[in-house]
């Protein structure tokens, strides 16, 4: 039997070790391989994620440089034009990914606070603005006066037809320029600049509407049941606002149609209701109209347009002040109404016409009926009653008419039934040639006897014709006007 030499023993083993050591090496390199491939898979995907991660933030960052350069240069200065022109809109973000963001909020504060600052510096230079025009308009609202007062003294002191039409036509002009210069003057926050005493309501419409062009087209209704007057630190004011909305009226209308007043009585109040029958006014004019007819807020200058409308503005101040109410709505008639409600408390009062004689270019009342003193729109005890013997008072000097219009005149009814109230009424106008010939036709002298016995009858037919008023049951609850 042949036996293996022990070398080729040891040799064999050597290689089995050696194999079994190559083996095990080559799992481990394997192993080693394995895990340096999920190494490099990782690393590539961190990579890959670095990579994307830079590219979003390179590009949100373009996105919001490009907002900041849209905020600079579109939404401040269409946020400052919106300022003074509110339909004007102000852009929002361009990239919608910023809704919510700290980012949007920052931006948002900027508009914020370059808003207050504009405002603030508007609000400061509109003041000042208006401090010197209203030193300015009373200046020149001070001269006018004067020269109202002077043309006026000329016009009494000249006979010569020529020069008087002349003094007229000044005069008429100096008016318009002093109304707008007055309206001018309220808007910057300056006293209307008159002083009056308690007027009547319809002479006060009367006065307003004389200082207007086109004074000839507006149709004066007077449905007052009571002589009301205006108290004495609101006649002006309410002449002012009166004046400004037939301005409006007669504007927006053609020259050839009316404008209608019609003054109303009401249980708190009375009414004075202008309607036109013109082009009428948008929803967003009439909008705009009641937001400065209503006074509430500041109002800057820069707000009333260029050139300014200052007529309805104006008036909103007064509003403010004074306490009544102006509303302004689409009329029946295709224009507009508006209505200058003056509460009777504590705005109006009650005349004595007997001791303060309506003049007599106002419309007369439209009475049916005797008045009904139970329902008066006055605190009791705003009339005073006549004494019951008080020498007559003279009528007052006619104001002469507008040019190229008659002058209305009135009479007295000599005779009236009993219990009733006398009462002035319309006389048809009369040519100049019958009124020079009335004039040279001397009336009867009466004696003492005869004028106290008329007034002693006219006397007992006022007491009578008040009793029987309050005798009368009330009337039924009015609305208020």
């Amino acid at each position: 039997m042949t036996s293996i030499p022990e070398a080729l023993l040891w040799c064999l083993s050597a290689g089995t070790a050696a194999a079994v050591v190559l083996a095990a090496l080559s799992i481990r390199a394997g192993r080693r391989r394995a895990d340096l491939r999920r190494r490099l898979s990782a690393a590539e995907e961190q990579n890959s994620a670095t990579l994307h991660s830079n590219t979003e933030l390179t590009a949100r960052l373009r996105a919001t440089e490009a907002e900041i350069r849209h905020l600079a240069g579109t939404r401040l200065p269409d946020l400052t034009l919106a300022l003074a022109h509110p339909h004007v809109p102000v852009p929002g973000l361009l990239d919608a990914r910023f809704t919510g963001s700290e980012t949007d909020q920052a931006l948002n504060d900027v508009l914020e606070q370059v808003s207050d600052a504009i405002t603030k510096e508007r609000a400061r230079v509109d003041a000042a603005a208006q401090s010197t025009l209203r030193g300015a308009t009373t200046t020149i609202q001070a001269l006018l006066y004067q020269l109202q007062t002077a043309l006026q003294e000329m016009q009494h002191r000249y006979d010569d037809p020529n020069i008087a039409q002349d003094l007229l036509n000044a005069d008429y002009l100096n008016e318009q320029a002093l109304r707008r210069v007055q309206a001018t003057g309220v808007v910057c926050g300056a006293w209307p600049g008159l002083t009056r005493e308690d007027s009547y309501l319809a002479e006060l419409v009367v006065g307003a509407t004389s200082r207007l062009r086109g004074y000839e087209r507006v149709n004066i209704s007077n449905q007052l049941r009571d002589p009301i007057a205006v108290v004495a630190r609101a006649v002006e004011p309410i002449a002012i606002t009166v004046t400004e909305l037939l301005a409006n009226a007669l504007h927006h209308s053609h020259r050839e149609l009316p404008v209608t007043i019609t003054l109303q009585q009401g249980n708190r109040g009375a009414s004075v209701i202008v309607d036109d029958y013109g082009v009428g006014m948008h929803d967003d004019e009439i909008k705009a109209a009641m937001e400065l007819l209503s006074g509430d807020g500041d109002l800057l200058l820069t707000q009333l347009g260029d050139p300014p409308r200052s007529g309805f503005a104006a008036a909103g101040q007064l509003v403010r002040q004074y306490g009544y109410g102006v509303h302004v709505e689409p009329s029946p008639y295709g224009g507009v109404r508006a209505v200058v409600y003056i509460p009777g408390d504590p705005l109006l009062t009650v005349l004595d016409e007997s001791a303060q004689p309506m003049s007599v270019m106002a419309p007369l009342p439209h009475r049916s009926a005797v008045p009904d003193r139970s329902a008066s729109v006055l605190p009791t005890g705003s009339a005073t009653p006549p004494p019951a013997a008080a020498a007559p008072q003279p009528a007052p000097a006619a104001q002469p008419a507008p040019t190229g219009q008659p002058a209305p005149s009135y009479e007295v009814p000599a005779q009236q039934a009993e219990g009733e109230l006398p009462r002035r009424r319309r006389r048809k106008p009369v040519s100049e040639a019958d009124e020079s010939a009335a004039r040279t036709e001397s009336a009867p002298e009466r004696s003492p006897e005869e004028t106290g016995t008329r007034w002693a009858a006219l006397q007992r037919g006022t007491e009578s014709g008040r009793a029987a008023a309050h005798s009368e049951p009330p009337r039924s609850p009015e609305g208020n006007a």
